[in-house]
């Protein structure tokens, strides 16, 4: 009579969507025992959420977008309940000096933009078929969407609002960049997407602040028995012996702790992972972690002693004498109108962590954002009474041109290892959504057999192929 094998130990890195997405699916699957380690003292990361002012806020603006994959959204749902909320979009583009709408609507773009413009946007389409017979120079992010968008829109829009966000010239950055974060990369997708708003205009948002979504994953997992490790920092994952399973050695407070795992799958940035992996990886691998470079983000967040600053729920400037990207208002995206007397602004202002805004004091940021709204016409209707910063070290990859090659070589390494997964936004530094995150996740726990085997052709052949495909939903 045959014994039914032991079910394999799975250690996850991070407490992200990705990473809570595994645990729970994992668990849920009855296909493996999970272990989750996160160095915060709450999952979530970038995609968290927090208390401050009687509000829960995020790490800037979050939304889960209708193009969620069905059993995604699904569970979700099953998971939230009526937290899940149905929001219409209010956002506004900040655009030649007009407020426009966003998403874009026609009759609001021909009522508000000047014929100049107009008139620019008519001859881009007009001379796209020679752009794009004959395109200019080397691919990069400029030369895809001068090509398929036209210098009009480049110019006004997307070139100044990449110098912002990504710190590089748009020559310089790799034209993946542009197939990753541009949804409406044509005249013809714009076109579609100012007539039929992805999800009609509306997008899902939960009560509790975005985190909600991967605190309810976090918290099944656990009912279903999954280990969540919270406020651990992992310092060392290394192979124990000769064998195909792992230690991950992990600390908190001075304590550390030694847990075994059949396999180790990661969702921290695909950098970090390399340097403490022992045995090291080659020199070459190494070597190429100095050339992954992410965007790091200062976000401000001013208290107002009023009950809402406007109806819109996120501003977007791509204007580059604004130091802020976008400036969002949390109570617009959950509809809440608690605290009655109060609101809070978060502005999104992008940098690198060498530069002075990175370590800027608190009230100089509130400061900064007061005159960056003033220069764009929106006035506060009194003094911030509190200012909070909070700050992302690696808040969006930055695809320079000819980074392919350092990921590429670190992609394999650890394709190359055995009982070693990486997925995951940071894991694979991707621009990603979060629904994309957790489609990460459910597909790996698909690849994974029922004798705690992992079926990396699978992953390789099918799944990949997928996740290039995956595009940013602003």
């Amino acid at each position: 009579m045959s014994s039914t094998p032991a079910r394999p130990r799975i250690v996850i890195l991070g407490g992200g969507p990705a990473g809570c997405g595994a645990a729970l699916e994992l668990v849920r699957s009855g296909k493996a025992n999970a272990t989750l380690i996160e160095r915060g003292a709450v999952v979530g990361g970038n995609a968290g959420s927090f208390e401050w002012a009687g509000q829960r806020l995020d790490y800037g603006s979050h939304r889960l977008h209708h193009a969620t994959d069905p059993s995604i959204l699904s569970d979700i749902k099953a998971l939230l309940g009526d937290d899940l909320v149905s929001r219409e979009r209010h956002g506004r583009i900040r655009l030649r000096g007009q407020w426009v709408h966003f998403p874009p609507q026609a009759l609001d773009l021909l009522r508000r933009l000047d014929r100049r413009f107009a008139l620019g946007m008519l001859r881009d389409v007009a001379l796209g078929p020679l752009r794009r017979r004959h395109p200019a120079g080397p691919e990069s992010f400029a030369s895809v969407l001068l090509q398929h968008l036209g210098p009009t829109m480049c110019e006004q829009f997307y070139f100044p609002y990449a110098r912002k966000i990504w710190g590089a010239p748009p020559e310089a950055l790799s034209a993946i960049q542009a197939r990753k974060r541009v949804s409406a990369a044509t005249i013809s997708k714009l076109v579609r997407r100012v007539i039929r708003p992805p999800g009609a205009g509306r997008f899902y948002y939960p009560r509790r602040g975005f985190g909600q979504i991967t605190e309810s994953f976090a918290d099944a997992a656990r009912g279903r028995g999954a280990e969540l490790l919270l406020g651990w920092s992992v310092t060392s994952v290394r192979r124990a012996g000769a064998s195909r399973s792992w230690v991950v050695v992990a600390e908190r407070d001075g304590a550390v702790r030694e847990i075994p795992a059949d396999q180790v799958w990661s969702t921290i940035p695909i950098t970090l992972l390399a340097r403490m992996t022992d045995p090291p990886p080659p020199p070459g691998i190494l070597e190429a972690t100095e050339q992954i470079v992410y965007r790091a983000m200062v976000l401000v967040y001013l208290k107002l002693d009023v009950p809402r600053f406007s109806a819109t729920d996120a501003h977007y400037f791509p204007e580059e004498n604004v130091a802020m990207t976008r400036l969002s208002e949390p109570k617009n995206y959950s509809g809440t109108d608690e605290p009655a007397g109060s609101t809070v602004l978060c502005a999104e202002i992008p940098c690198a962590t060498t530069d002075p805004l990175w370590s800027m004091a608190d009230d100089a940021m509130g400061q900064l954002v007061a005159e960056d709204m003033a220069r764009a016409g929106l006035t506060l209707p009194r003094a911030p009474s509190a200012v909070l910063t909070r700050r992302l070290a690696q808040a969006y990859p930055i695809y320079r041109r000819g980074y392919e090659g350092p990921f590429g070589e670190l992609d394999r390494w650890s394709s190359s290892v055995p009982g070693l997964l990486v997925f995951g936004r940071q894991g694979l530094f991707a621009h990603d959504n979060t629904h994309h995150a957790l489609f990460m996740a459910y597909a790996a726990v698909d690849c994974l057999r029922s004798d705690g085997s992992f079926d990396q052709a699978r992953w390789d052949g099918h799944y990949r192929p997928i996740f290039a495909t995956h595009v940013v939903e602003d």
